[in-house]
């Protein structure tokens, strides 16, 4: 065998072992109705035909093996953004007690100076007794006019350090959930560091994967992406669904889809919300604010608090939520499409609204 044979048939061994190892069987994402292939293990269709390059199986395990790690990144992906959320809420919150604790101090000392000229008043016209003073004084009815001068004071400075107290309370109780943010806000940073490191780790595991196909087999692997997406989107559009769906979009979700279509070629970037890339629920957070409407920034929260609708009163500007997780989410932008940003390495899009698994549709407007 000639060295040059020699070294393609090593190749393909090489990818056979590679397959097997890092594609163990996984949920095929882009076609949900059929079982993940399982990796040819060595010895198995590659080896046997003497060194040839990697059969479809073998690339179907490659598709499921990265459908499963772009999936388990998203998942991450959303855990970082909304640890990335509640880090600016709680980062507000400190500042906005911080001011408070501020204007409680100001407030307090002014308090104190109330009650110290309060106290020096009533330390110099009470020094005798009521009834000393009465006696000795030249004008009876003015000690009297004086004495209730003298009991509205006093109730007033009872008053004041009731005020006193209450706010010496206030400044005690900000102070408590000021640590307690700063507790929270620590313990969201940890959590946003995991979900980068994790991020990190299932997109390079995904790369290195990709990385061992040489280019005819990566643009093999790509036909059998579509191939499965439009089986997927076929058997979905088989179900007559089209025909129940409305085309009707409410104003403001014609200005959401109008938003999400500008965005259409920019790249896919993990944690981005614009506006030179996205991912996809800071696409689709992002077109809902444009139209007018805050929405949650991840696509699980965003299935949790937006009103569910059925998919057969979906209309354009909904949002679909995808896969059992709610780790994924589009604009259905109507006649059976979505505009979405899919996965790391590619850009928003245009793709079929069946083409994955769909947990439910949302509705971002009240109308």
């Amino acid at each position: 065998m000639g060295s040059g044979k020699r070294t393609l048939t090593m190749a393909a061994i090489a990818l056979v072992c590679a397959v097997t190892v890092l594609g163990a069987p996984g949920a095929a994402y882009a076609n949900p109705g059929s079982p993940a292939p399982t990796p040819t293990p060595p010895g198995g269709s590659a080896a046997a035909a003497g060194g040839s390059a990697p059969t479809d199986k073998d690339l179907e395990a490659v598709r499921a093996k990265l459908d499963t790690l772009y999936h388990d990144a998203a998942v991450a992906t959303d855990a970082y953004n909304a640890a990335e959320e509640q880090t600016k809420r709680q980062s507000a919150r400190i500042v906005d007690l911080a001011r408070e604790i501020v204007r409680g101090q100001e407030r307090l000392d002014q308090l104190k100076d109330r009650a110290g000229a309060a106290a020096r008043a009533q330390y110099r016209g009470g020094g005798l007794p009521p009834e000393v003073r009465l006696w000795l004084s030249h004008d009876p009815q003015k000690f009297l006019d004086d004495a209730g001068t003298i009991r509205q004071g006093e109730h007033a400075t009872e008053g004041l350090l009731a005020e006193m107290t209450r706010t010496q309370e206030d400044l005690k109780q900000y102070a408590r959930d000021a640590a307690d943010q700063w507790k929270q806000l620590e313990a969201h940073r940890k959590a946003k560091a995991e979900a980068k490191k994790k991020i990190e780790k299932e997109i390079t595991a995904a790369e290195k994967l990709q990385s061992k196909l040489k280019k005819q087999e990566q643009e093999r692997l790509r036909k059998l992406e579509e191939q499965a997406a439009d089986q997927a989107q076929t058997a979905w559009l088989d179900t007559g669904i089209l025909k129940d769906i409305s085309t009707e979009a409410s104003t403001e979700g014609r200005k959401a889809v109008q938003f999400a279509s500008d965005q259409i070629g920019k790249p896919y970037v993990w944690g981005a919300e614009g506006p030179m890339s996205y991912d996809c629920s800071g696409l689709t957070s992002q077109a809902w604010a444009a139209a007018g409407t805050a929405i949650p920034r991840t696509s699980q929260e965003q299935w949790k608090q937006l009103r569910h609708v059925d998919i057969k009163d979906m209309r354009p500007g909904d949002l679909i939520i995808y896969f059992h997780d709610a780790s994924h989410v589009a604009m259905y932008v109507g006649n059976g499409a979505i505009i979405h940003a899919p996965r790391p390495g590619r850009t928003v899009t245009i793709a079929g609204a069946g083409t994955m698994p769909i947990l439910g549709v949302v509705r971002p407007d009240a109308k």
